[in-house]
This record gives structure tokens, C-alpha cells and sequence, in this order.
């Protein structure tokens, strides 16, 4: 396996330009919010429901306009195309906490937060992963067009210009200078931008290692999926991962009651709006443990 230097590359890079908030020239309370907001917008919606619940296991049905909105969000995570997130989390289930899992905390937990991202085993190459494990997804012109020329990056990338010009825009329309417009749209983009996407990047890769090493079992799955409440909350209900691996094509990942999945909510919401149909629910034959 070869080490990926142009990964390795960008991730230090947005991690650099992430910790750019620390500095007080870029600091804004617009821009905490629109960080909050993002981590919604762009992790619960685009990744929880788009990528994860939605195109990846088909746990509910919605019109095509708004499968492709949150398909458009998740891209904007800058977490791979859909089609090859789809594709590694399909192997991960299929290989669970196995030699070919992607990211199985067998090798270490650095390996399964991080370290698998920098390497590229022939058969994990996106060409090779997508055809064999999410080709359904090829269908869809949307989905061809954000895997040609890594159109994904670009559109990530945009909407960090986005949010730039939103905040020197909006400055200079309520008569402040172009430096102080400047200094505003700049605290946009590092918290809108890089930041958020640094922070949803340790929130799923947390899903990935934490939740297969530490916590509680509901039920007894051939692997090592856990759930654990610290990650269920951060995660926004993909923590209650021994959950989700007991039963993947559930929309609901908190079985019980204490175990609270804002995504599920989400997507109860979007049940009552009629925007959610044939959403499947925790099957009732589950086998259960006391571990």
C-alpha cells in the first residue's frame, strides 16, 4: 500500500486553515453560528440522512429533487462523492471489523479514525469500490457528474467561496469598510468552511473507531459495533452504532428510549411534511444481549 501524499496533503491544510478560528482577527459570532448551523445542515442532513440512512442503505423513500438536496449538502463535507462513500460504507458492512473492512479498529484506533484514508489498496480504489458496491447509484446523472474530474471537490471548495462572499457582501451592504468586509467574509469561510468540515470529518471517523471499541451492546452482532452515548450525541444518532449494525436498513438508530437519534427526528419531521414514505423501522426479532 502506497501512502497518499496529496490526502495526506489536504488534510493537514484544512486542519491548518481550521485552526485559523483560534485567531482573533478571524472571529465572528456569526460565524459560531453558521459553524453550528453547518454542522447540521451539512452533517445531519447531508450525511446522517443523505449519504448514510438514505443512499446507502434505503431506509426511506423521498422525491428525487430532495434526495439530490442532501446529496448535494453531504458532497459539501468534503467526505468523498456519494457514490464512493456509499460504496466504503457498504464494504464496512459487509466486512465488518474483518481484514477487509476499510477502517476496522483491529489494526489500531488511529487506523480506523484516520490512518485508512491514506493509503489506497488496489481494490479500494473508487473506480474498483463503486462498481462493486454502488453502481445503482451510476443511474443518476447527478451522481456521474460529482464523480467526473472529482467535481465533488469543487463544489465543497465553492461552497467555502460562498460563504466568503456572503459575509463581504452582507458587511458592505450595511456600510461597513472593504477591510472590515474583508475581515468578516475571512471568518465566514474558516468557520463555515474548514472548520466545520474538520469537525463533521472527527465526528464520523469517530463513528468508524470509538463506537467499535468502546461501549454497550444491545444486541449480538458478529462484530464489535458499540453504542456509545458520548459519540450518539456528537454523531447526532449514528453512535448507536451496535444498533445500526443489528439491523442497517432501520431508519431509526436509538432503540431505546434514552438513546436519543436527532437524524431520526429529522426524519419524522420530514414523515409529517409527507416527504419521507416506506421508512423502515428497528426489526421486532432482534436478538439481544446482555454485554
Amino acid at each position: 500500500m502506497k501512502l497518499k501524499s496529496d490526502t495526506l496533503t489536504g488534510f493537514v491544510l484544512c486542519h491548518l486553515l481550521a485552526a485559523l478560528a483560534f485567531l482573533p482577527w478571524f472571529f465572528s459570532w456569526t460565524g459560531v453560528v453558521i459553524a453550528l448551523l453547518g454542522m447540521f445542515v451539512f452533517g445531519v442532513l447531508g450525511i446522517n440522512i443523505g449519504f448514510h440512512r438514505l443512499l446507502t442503505h434505503r431506509s426511506f423513500s423521498c422525491p428525487l429533487w430532495l434526495e439530490h438536496l442532501f446529496a448535494v449538502l453531504g458532497t459539501c463535507a468534503l467526505q468523498f462523492s456519494p457514490a464512493f462513500w456509499v460504496a466504503v460504507h457498504r464494504r464496512h458492512h459487509h466486512y465488518a471489523d474483518e481484514d477487509r473492512d476499510p477502517h476496522s479498529p483491529l489494526r489500531s484506533f488511529f487506523w480506523s479514525h484516520f490512518g485508512w484514508l491514506l493509503v489506497r489498496p488496489a481494490d479500494m480504489k473508487p473506480a474498483v469500490m463503486i462498481d462493486r458496491y454502488s453502481r445503482d447509484l451510476l443511474r443518476d446523472p447527478l451522481y456521474v457528474a460529482l464523480e467526473r474530474r472529482k467535481n465533488w471537490i469543487k463544489l465543497t471548495f465553492a461552497s467555502w467561496l460562498v460563504f466568503f462572499a456572503a459575509g463581504f457582501v452582507a458587511a458592505i451592504a450595511v456600510g461597513e469598510s472593504q477591510s472590515a468586509a474583508f475581515q468578516f467574509g475571512a471568518s465566514l469561510f474558516v468557520w463555515g468552511g474548514p472548520l466545520r468540515t474538520v469537525l463533521l470529518w472527527h465526528s464520523t471517523w469517530s463513528v468508524n473507531s470509538v463506537t467499535h471499541l468502546w461501549g454497550y451492546r444491545n444486541y449480538a452482532t458478529n462484530d464489535d459495533s458499540r453504542n456509545n452515548p458520548i459519540i450518539g450525541l456528537i454523531a447526532a444518532g449514528e453512535g448507536w452504532h451496535n444498533n445500526h449494525h443489528a439491523d442497517p436498513s432501520s431508519a431509526r438508530h436509538g432503540h431505546k428510549w434514552w438513546e436519543f437519534d436527532l437524524t431520526w427526528q429529522v426524519i419524522r419531521v420530514l414523515m409529517l411534511l409527507g416527504l419521507a414514505t416506506k421508512v423502515s423501522l428497528p426489526s421486532p426479532g432482534l436478538s439481544s444481549t446482555n454485554q
